[in-house]
């Protein structure tokens, strides 16, 4: 393994994580995000040099989450693109689905096509509902779009029912590459699927984010190599798992909850190992805040989201995020109500008690309640206490006729009614009781909420990893290579035979070795999923295939998609006709997991506190309480709220009625 490097890029600091597999030694940096993001990382790998005294000439594995998707579809920063489609479909990505985001609102805007309609093109072409040619594609047509083409930079190319026969899009990428030099996407190589708006919306994104992202990747790897690594440049996607760089390049439609992914998969990594199976986790930056489920040790997934308005289909964590977060920015609405973001200080200018910001913020509430300490917190950053205790004062307090503990306390239990309700999004309203999970809070700012959240959500036990701070960067380390591939039947089940099933996982298979087999991994795992429904239902329920699909097998699939349906909506309706929309087919190439370090389990008494301090609790005033060094902490250690346990990359907060012990990994685990 070597000495190996990951890397998260957030809102508000990029992330270092360096693990050295002959030492087991775990390092981490942490620095400001920049604009653009690279120039950050590129400091980062600088600072190895220089405060760690680490080579890059050794690194063995660079692994790298990225946001550049994401902001640029959030900013609309994407390449000009236009849209190839068939004759009489133009406008699908206007017409989308009769969901409306407001029921009753008359004058709700939607955010504009990301292919406008000038660069929108029919194309004389038809493949009917089973894949036989109905017209033959016109030639003709597609070269004489050559001249608007030349004024893009980025084609799309979606037909009907492509996913079925791909030939007509096929042969208008041969065409257009003979006369352009710009990306040619097709929605069959993107998502061989079923539902002709999610496919066109998905492959025009990919599209217009292909310049983008690749752009970026490219220089990005350019200027590592400029350092003088020639370590591999690997790529965390929405699903969890890794890609190679340039596989990423040509697919940036799976980039877009690449941070996230990286966090849920650092807190399976760390739940494992510390032997908790059921986790909600609680992702706490600077900027936003992302909570997700483990059930059983596994992640959970969804194959559809919705981002900035815009449609993406595509295998991903099931992640819901909020704009909460300690840079999140406290302000009084028009009718005299304090609320708490979704507006973001970010990195620049960043919290009033950064030196530079204006806005009060959720960390400046910490540090005005004693919650963190001027000195040391934030990785050895000063904080400038008298400048946050101003802005908190001048733009809440004053205006609410609070005092100033008052406003700090009020502007917290906000952020956490905001997280509270985001849990309850991914737990109760999907049949899960909050109360039968453990709370795994991390990030900068997910341990000084952790114990606050979990006690509104009835959630008796919290695990704060050892490397709260930067669990994301650290997940990217642990995530397994994965390739996902999907291919749509729709047809009912009594006229699908086990060897269609057989053939079509195949060149799924196939399909997705090829990405793998490039890497370094030897071993690939496969995981098979098909989609039924009732037949005239809109929605579907996956169900895991065996290794071998025979007639018995498939009755027996039938039966468990009854079942299921009874559990999650309350009943079935069984002898009606079933039918299998897709296949889908999940390949994983497992990585060598780092080897943490364990410490010695000392005898269980009260380790020697650093200081003291007052720090306010809500409903308990200022209490003076312990400051304990968490690196000091040795495995079986117990203490007793009130206190705060201070590491380098995070806080812990510790309230009354609270206790929490370390274990073997450092990780600190609370309990009421």
């Amino acid at each position: 393994m070597g000495l190996q490097i990951g890397i998260d890029v957030g809102g508000t600091f990029t992330d270092f994580v360096i693990y050295d597999s002959d030492s087991r030694r775990l390092q981490f940096i942490k620095i400001p995000t920049t604009h653009p993001p690279e120039e950050g990382v590129l400091a980062g790998l600088r600072a190895m040099e220089t405060r760690l005294g680490i080579s890059l000439k050794e690194l063995t594995r660079i692994v790298h989450g990225t946001t550049v998707a994401t902001n640029a579809l959030l900013e609309h920063r994407w390449a000009k693109t236009a849209l190839l489609t068939t004759e009489g479909f133009r406008d699908v990505l206007e017409i989308g689905r009769q969901n409306r985001p407001t029921l009753y609102d008359l004058n709700v805007d939607r955010p504009e096509p990301i292919v406008p309609r000038p660069l929108r093109f029919e194309v004389p072409e038809r493949v009917d509902a089973q894949g036989q040619v109905l017209r033959e594609l016109n030639e003709e047509r597609v070269l004489s779009l050559i001249p608007q083409l030349r004024e893009v930079a980025s084609v799309a190319v979606c037909f009907l029912f492509s996913y079925l026969n791909p030939a007509h899009e096929q042969r208008v990428k041969a065409l257009l590459q003979r006369e352009l030099n710009v990306p040619i996407t097709l929605s069959s190589e993107v998502l061989p699927e079923y539902r002709e708006y999610e496919r066109a919306s998905t492959t025009v994104m990919s599209a217009a984010l292909r310049p983008v992202v690749g752009t970026y990747l490219e220089r990005l790897a350019q200027k590592i190599s400029q350092l003088g690594t020639q370590a591999p440049l690997e790529i965390m996607q929405s699903n969890g798992g890794l890609i190679q760089a340039g596989i990423a390049a040509r697919h940036a439609e799976h980039l877009l909850y690449s941070g996230p992914a990286g966090g849920v998969a650092g807190s399976q990594f760390i739940a494992e190992l510390a032997g908790f199976e059921n986790v909600i986790t609680l992702d706490m930056g600077g900027t936003s805040c992302d909570v997700s489920l483990i059930t059983s040790g596994r992640v959970s997934q969804r194959v559809e989201s919705e981002l900035a308005g815009y449609r993406v289909r595509v295998p991903m964590v099931n992640v819901h995020s909020i704009g909460a977060g300690g840079g999140s920015i406290a302000w009084i609405d028009a009718g005299g109500a304090l609320r708490v973001g979704p507006q973001s200080a970010g990195s620049e200018p960043g919290p009033a008690c950064y030196g530079v910001g204006e806005e009060p913020t959720v960390t400046d509430a910490h540090l005005v309640l004693g919650r963190l300490d001027p000195e040391s917190a934030l990785g050895g950053r000063k904080l400038n206490l008298t400048r946050a205790q101003q802005m908190i004062q001048r733009k809440i307090a004053i205006p609410l006729k609070m005092s100033l503990e008052e406003a700090a306390l009020g502007m917290l239990e906000i952020a956490d009614a905001h997280m509270e309700r985001a849990v309850r999004v991914i737990t109760v309203e999907r049949g899960y009781n909050p109360q039968e999970y453990t709370l795994l809070a991390f990030g900068g700012a997910g341990p000084l909420h952790a114990a606050t959240l979990a006690q509104r959500l009835g959630t008796r036990k919290v695990l704060i990893p050892a490397t709260a701070g930067v669990l994301s960067a650290l997940g990217m380390l642990v995530a397994d290579l994965r390739q996902d591939g999907v291919q749509s039947l729709l047809r009912p089940t009594t006229e699908v035979h086990p060897a269609d099933i057989r053939r079509v996982c195949k060149q799924l298979q196939r399909k997705a070795e090829q990405s793998l087999k490039s890497s370094t991994v030897a071993e690939i795992e496969h995981r098979r999923w098909m989609e039924l429904r009732y037949r005239g239902q809109a929605y579907e329920l996956a169900l895991e295939l065996p290794s071998f699909i025979s007639q018995g097998e498939l009755a027996k699939i039938e039966e468990r998609f009854h079942r299921e349906h009874h559990r999650l909506y309350g009943y079935s309706l069984t002898g009606h006709p079933t039918e299998i929309v897709s296949l889908r087919l999940e390949a994983m190439a497992k990585t060598p997991k780092p080897k943490l370090p364990r410490r010695k389990e000392r005898p269980r008494k009260r380790p020697k506190e650093r200081t003291q301090r007052l720090v306010h609790f809500a409903g308990a005033g200022a209490l003076k309480c312990p400051i304990f060094v968490r690196e000091g902490l040795q495995a079986g250690v117990e203490l007793r709220g009130p206190a705060v346990i201070e590491g380098r990359e995070s806080t812990v907060l510790l309230p009354p009625g609270w206790q929490a012990y370390v274990d073997a990994l450092g990780n600190v685990i609370l309990e009421r």
